[in-house]
């Protein structure tokens, strides 16, 4: 092929170089987020990289969410929508069309922040022997206000196992890993994405990156807060599963009663978000006689419940709307 002029050749230089370039696949699973979603696809395709392959996959929404997916189709890999059996259903579908070597799944209410993807993926060139690599996080309301930045630290299998939780939009994971763990387990509705990582942990080394690549959202229709009274019988469903792993039992009996209460404080925390304060002041106890670090680490759920059970809820919301105001800046 004869190319005239400059223009020409830089653009197939860039085309060469593109191919070079890591694939990133990113799903986006997604149902009546009519609110959000273009924010999240946004998020996605602004990034500045040019090779990510980015699949949506609809359960069939009821509001505008299919026009407004359609705006984008031409820069969609693949979109559908149609009815599904649940979050871990369409993901498993979006991963099924993904190519990249590099995996991870956005939700339709959740947004990258700028310079994620490239970030994501120098770590992963950085780092070849990691199969999971995850930052920090924020946490916003409905109109997108931080209302807290989630720090975490480097955390071991048996930190995985003991429930030390991840916030799921930062995390990312290499395609090679994925293929050995076997997809999401459809039976999980709130754990889905944790059951995975303590999976992919056994394959290799995870990495935890200080950078704050994601904003989750939290926010009355969010399942985090409609269904929160579900999480905490999910958790002791990955505890069941881990002790029968042949690969996972041993780590898990290493750090039994650390495990067992870790799973009595993440149920107290979503009871607490659940509206259920008695309920979760049990479980925070459960945890203290088990293990007392464990629950004295979240002593703010013991003082939260008890503020809810005298009354004094407002208060406990007075103190959280005092800390949106600082992370946004106002007085």
């Amino acid at each position: 092929m004869f190319c005239r002029g400059a223009t020409c050749c830089a653009r197939r230089r860039r085309s060469n170089l593109e191919l070079d370039m890591t694939l990133i696949s990113i799903v986006t699973p997604s149902y009546n987020q009519a609110p959000y979603i273009e924010q999240t696809i946004q998020s996605v395709l602004g990034q500045e990289y040019p090779h990510i392959e980015y699949v949506v996959i609809d359960g069939g929404s009821t509001d505008n969410s299919f026009e407004i997916i359609g705006k984008y189709a031409d820069r969609l890999a693949y979109w559908i929508s149609e009815k599904d059996a649940g979050q871990a259903e369409a993901i498993n579908k979006g991963f099924k069309r993904a190519r990249g070597e590099i995996l991870a799944w956005l939700n339709s209410d959740d947004y990258y922040l700028p310079n994620t993807i490239p970030a994501v993926v120098k770590c992963f060139e950085e780092n070849p022997e990691v199969v999971m690599a995850y930052g920090d996080m924020l946490a916003v309301d409905g109109n997108g206000q931080t209302i807290n930045v989630l720090k975490y630290k480097q955390l071991s299998l048996e930190d995985l196992l003991c429930f030390q939780i991840i916030g799921q939009p930062s995390v990312f994971f290499r395609r090679a890993a994925f293929e050995k763990t076997g997809p999401l387990e459809t039976t999980f509705h709130f754990m889905l994405d944790h059951h995975l990582w303590i999976r992919l942990a056994q394959q290799g080394p995870i990495l935890h990156v200080p950078q704050v690549w994601s904003a989750a959202r939290y926010h009355p229709a969010a399942k985090n807060r409609a269904r929160a009274a579900e999480f905490g019988r999910e958790a002791f469903r990955v505890l069941d599963w881990a002790k029968r792993q042949p690969g996972l039992a041993e780590a898990v009996s290493g750090v039994a009663r650390r495990a067992h209460a870790s799973a009595h404080r993440y149920d107290a925390r979503y009871l607490l978000d659940g509206g259920q304060p008695l309920s979760a002041l049990g479980a925070w106890f459960r945890a203290l006689c088990l293990h007392p670090p464990t629950a004295l680490r979240r002593l703010n759920l013991f003082v939260s419940a008890l503020l809810n059970l005298a009354g004094l809820g407002k208060l406990r919301r007075a103190i959280l709307r005092r800390r949106q105001r600082m992370f946004s800046g106002d007085k």
